[in-house]
């Protein structure tokens, strides 16, 4: 009996602790994340200088009006999941649920312009192989919209998480860990856009 006590206290983890133990694990995972894009970028960065006619000519394949029409949708949502975290550090649980909400939206509606932006390539017979290039754009854009998807599901499961009272004022880790993901989708694709979309 004293063993399975000790046992329980053993694994009993200070709240404190564990908020900086999930934070820090979470700047861990976003060093890595930061360091694949960085590579792809390294890899942008010597083909175009290797081929820059290509690039500015192939670029306007590209249909910038909906890279910023998403470009706007992914700004709009870092500031909704922004609120989010703010309006639950302040106990506002309807609020929090709103914000997520609309972030969540925001996220689906990314994905789906960048549907009609892939289908239209496909329709035209663009595909990843057509140059290094469009390598490069579905490569980039496609690794992203994982990224964007991955977001999605964990702020719809915070969400869940919110319907039922998870989370207040003292205790709000998921959903702080879940905007600085978010946040990081949204930095990612700020290169994204200008890089492919708005070549000289």
């Amino acid at each position: 009996m004293e063993e399975m006590v000790e046992h329980v206290h053993a694994h009993h983890v200070d709240p404190v602790v564990e908020y900086k133990s999930a934070k820090f694990g979470m700047w861990l995972f976003i060093a890595t994340e930061l360091l694949l894009f960085g590579g792809l970028f390294t890899v942008y960065t010597i083909f175009r200088s290797k081929y820059p006619d290509l690039f500015a000519e192939q670029h306007l394949e590209l249909n910038k009006k909906l890279g910023a029409i998403n470009t706007v949708v992914l700004i709009f949502s870092s500031l909704t999941m922004a609120l989010g975290v703010t309006s639950i550090e302040r106990g506002k649980q309807n609020l929090l649920r709103l914000f997520l909400f609309i972030t969540i939206l925001c996220g689906i509606g990314f994905g789906l312009n960048k549907y009609f932006e892939y289908s239209a390539k496909f329709h035209h017979h663009i595909y990843p192989d057509t140059s290094i290039f469009f390598a490069l754009y579905f490569m980039m854009t496609g690794l992203h919209m994982l990224h964007v998807l991955a977001g999605v599901l964990v702020l719809t499961f915070v969400l869940v998480l919110s319907f039922k009272g998870r989370f207040s004022e003292k205790y709000y880790t998921p959903v702080e860990l879940g905007g600085i993901y978010w946040h990081l989708v949204d930095l990612i694709w700020i290169y994204l856009f200008p890089l492919l979309y708005l070549i000289a």
